[in-house]
């Protein structure tokens, strides 16, 4: 099971005036720093949690239906199901119809059913689903912890930014972080 995104997040969590004032930095210097910082935030919160914050799209491959038929999304919130492909042998896809389908994009995971699903003809990643994820299209859908979450990483990435350049981030996690994002983390024997 693996996701890719085929559409990048309209906006990000935070507003560069919202880490601005969070940091009570007045200048204009490193605003690329600040936007570069708040999106490996967002990046790291959501590979942690595996929550999408902003809407987004997102490709899940498989190999195989599951046994039950029940197909466990394990990135979230799902807002849709936009289409399924299945791929022949000879590397032809065939669109699985979405109309009849049971989605609860809410749960922690979400879980999608679908009426007709024909046997993918390649071995590896012979599924397709492409989904739309995230709490919406503005800051203001997400989550208060997250966001707060978000800031208290962002701050610290800033306060070690002279010793760690932006690609070599997150270098650490703030204290705080893991208490505001635990009800948010998937619970996995």
């Amino acid at each position: 099971m693996t996701y890719a995104v085929i559409e990048q997040p309209g906006a990000e969590p935070l507003t560069l005036a919202q880490v601005k004032a969070h940091l009570r930095v007045e200048h204009a210097e490193e605003d690329d720093l600040l936007a570069g910082l708040v999106t490996v935030a967002r990046q790291f919160l959501e590979a942690e949690t595996g929550v999408c914050l902003m809407r987004q799209r997102l490709r899940l491959y498989l190999d195989r239906w599951p046994k039950d038929g029940v197909i466990q999304l394990l990135r979230g919130p799902v807002q849709s199901l936009d289409a399924v492909t299945v791929y022949e042998a000879d590397g032809s896809p065939v669109s699985v119809p979405v109309a009849d389908h049971l989605l609860d994009g809410d749960s922690r995971p979400s879980r999608l059913w679908l009426r007709d699903t024909p046997q993918p003809g390649q071995a590896i990643n012979g599924i397709e689903i492409d989904l739309t994820v995230g709490f919406g299209e503005a800051g203001a859908d997400v989550p208060g912890p997250l966001i707060r979450a978000l800031l208290i990483h962002v701050a610290q990435m800033y306060a070690v930014r002279g010793t760690f350049s932006l690609d070599q981030q997150p270098a650490a996690v703030p204290d705080g972080y893991e208490r505001l994002i635990a009800g948010y983390r998937m619970r996995r024997l």
